[in-house]
């Protein structure tokens, strides 16, 4: 799923090829995608894009007849920048917007369509669609500490909920934990102000590097290499391979639809974290420790 630092700079490559831009057509063919009948999509045709917002981890366009459009992207939906006379993709694509020097196309890789399309009129009505979360970026530690001992959560779940911060999910809240050297299921009630103070300066700084990385990146172009995996990075989406700072094996945690992935022995003392499912399977057979489990597989 994008999030801020993906959404950060998809905003700002839009800005330059849109904003100010009047929205000539709204494409849209997937019946899943759209979520309002009113206003209808024909009201914010015809008019200018006045500003371009992150709400979260939404994309807003405002547009000059005090019209919001408000794109989630979800999991699997991605943009793409393409000449005026584009054509969406048959089986991917689920919506174009038309302006006079280009294309913005919205796709969906996956059987399950959960991009979400909602048009509003007012900013009442758009903050029924911000979770509220507080912007990192721009908190001071006392609201950090607020927001991140409001509730009794394991810091996976804490930073990752949008209620409690804005725009941080899976894959950087990984991230962030391992820089920070801390274990993802540590809870929020029992941190200390030290610890607390190293993980507002360490979310600080991670997703800061993320954004310039991403920036560097893309450079003037249009970012259409936007995803969750990426070699960089340290801990996400990398289990079983080494660590970049111990060596260590990457470990996991599986959930629904979602894993965490930690280095044992840069985050949790050597200790693994139990996955539910298989450790319920294996019961004494799973492994305490990084030593039980290299053991086991005869290292």
């Amino acid at each position: 799923m994008p999030e801020l630092p993906d959404i950060t700079v998809y905003i700002e490559r839009l800005r330059p090829r849109i904003q100010g831009k009047v929205l000539a057509k709204a494409q849209i063919v997937s019946p899943f995608l759209l979520r309002t009948f009113d206003p209808p999509v024909r009201e914010i045709e015809g008019h200018a894009i006045t500003d371009i917002l992150r709400v979260g981890k939404r994309i807003v366009w405002y547009f000059d007849n005090d019209c919001y459009l408000v794109l989630h992207l979800m999991i699997a939906g991605r943009l793409h920048w393409k000449p005026p006379d584009a054509k969406l993709p048959g089986k991917i694509g689920l919506a174009a917007f038309r302006f006079a020097d280009g294309t913005l196309t919205l796709t969906e890789a996956g059987s399950k369509k959960r991009a979400s399309l909602h048009i509003v009129r007012s900013k009442a009505a758009l903050a029924q669609l911000d979770p509220g979360g507080l912007e990192v970026l721009s908190a001071d530690l006392p609201a950090f500490t607020a927001a991140l001992t409001r509730e009794n959560h394991t810091l996976k779940r804490a930073l990752t909920d949008p209620h409690l911060f804005s725009g941080i999910g899976n894959a950087y809240s990984d991230e962030i934990l391992h820089a920070a050297r801390m274990s993802p299921l540590t809870l929020t009630s029992r941190m200390s102000p030290e610890e607390i103070q190293r993980l507002f300066e360490t979310t600080k700084k991670a997703l800061v590097e993320w954004i310039d990385r991403l920036r560097q990146e893309a450079g003037d172009e249009f970012p259409e290499g936007v995803t969750a995996f990426r070699d960089e990075m340290a801990v996400h989406g990398r289990f079983g391979k080494p660590c970049p700072v111990c060596g260590s094996a990457v470990q996991r945690i599986v959930y629904a639809e979602n894993e965490t992935n930690y280095c044992p022995r840069c985050q949790t003392g050597g200790k693994l974290l139990a996955d539910r499912s298989l450790s319920r399977l294996l019961k004494d057979d799973w492994p305490r420790t990084l030593e039980e489990l290299e053991a086991k597989r005869g290292k």
